[in-house]
């Protein structure tokens, strides 16, 4: 096999792995492994028609290994939708959803808080 042909073919395989594991192929298998957590009610803030990546959580019963991907089940999740991109400006409407499920890459906890982070929009 030519060289290059064989260097072209090994950036290829690697790209395509990169991108695999780039796009969250691991979250799949996340409920398989038992990644779930549990949380009463969160907020995750819309930024002008844009949710946050982050959600901050109360009352959270979260996996005690560390994982890649993390399913969510959100018992009320609140979401005030911001007017501007700044977390103390004005809010223009607050949705509330109950019985919600979402997917965050992490977290990090405090006493009762849990922020969730690295979450994808549902």
């Amino acid at each position: 096999m030519n060289l290059t042909l064989g260097r072209l073919l090994g950036a290829t395989a690697a790209v395509a792995m990169g991108a695999t594991a780039l796009l969250g192929t691991g979250a799949g298998t996340a409920d398989a492994r038992g990644e779930r957590a549990h949380c009463d009610r969160a907020e995750q803030p819309i930024w002008i028609d844009d949710p946050s990546r982050n959600v901050t959580a109360h009352g959270c019963s979260v996996p005690d290994s560390d994982h890649r991907w993390y399913i969510v089940e959100v018992d009320t999740l609140v979401q005030p939708h911001h007017k501007t991109e700044y977390l103390n400006g004005a809010v223009d409407r607050t949705k509330t959803l109950h019985n919600r499920t979402i997917r965050c890459l992490g977290y990090t906890s405090d006493k009762d808080t849990v922020n969730w982070f690295g979450c994808v929009p549902n």
